[in-house]
């Protein structure tokens, strides 16, 4: 492989931050954002805005949840985490159609990107209706 070809595999498999969120903006009905970090809730509390929370252990059994119609687009910790990585390759084989957030939370965390803390959020506050 050279390395134009390295880049635009990249590319076709990446989405920044800044362009997701511009994209999500214009089309939102058209993505479905997943945080896909394992790890205890206390330490992944903090979550990327109107984000599907579907950690890569439990995806097997959550799979069903998961939109075949939209991009998928998966984040885990940072640049050093594989995890996303992961849970793309393994949506790729089943017929998706998944991008990684590059940088994963950190990087929109650093951007002062739009973020939930789901410990702050009341379950009784939802009444579903």
């Amino acid at each position: 492989m050279n390395a134009l070809d390295y880049f635009n595999a990249r590319l076709e498999a990446t989405v920044s931050p800044m362009d997701y969120l511009r994209l999500a903006q214009v089309e939102p009905e058209r993505y479905f954002l997943i945080d896909v970090r394992n790890g205890p809730e206390h330490v992944r509390s903090l979550t990327i805005k109107d984000a599907y929370i579907i950690p890569q252990q439990e995806l097997q059994e959550r799979l069903h949840e998961i939109p075949k119609d939209k991009e998928i687009i998966v984040y885990c910790w940072d640049v050093w985490c594989n995890t996303a990585a992961k849970v793309a390759a393994f949506l790729l084989e089943r017929g998706y159609k998944v991008k990684e957030l590059t940088g994963g939370i950190a990087a929109w965390k650093e951007m002062d990107f739009p973020v939930s803390n789901s410990l702050n959020v009341n379950p009784s506050d939802n009444c579903g209706c």
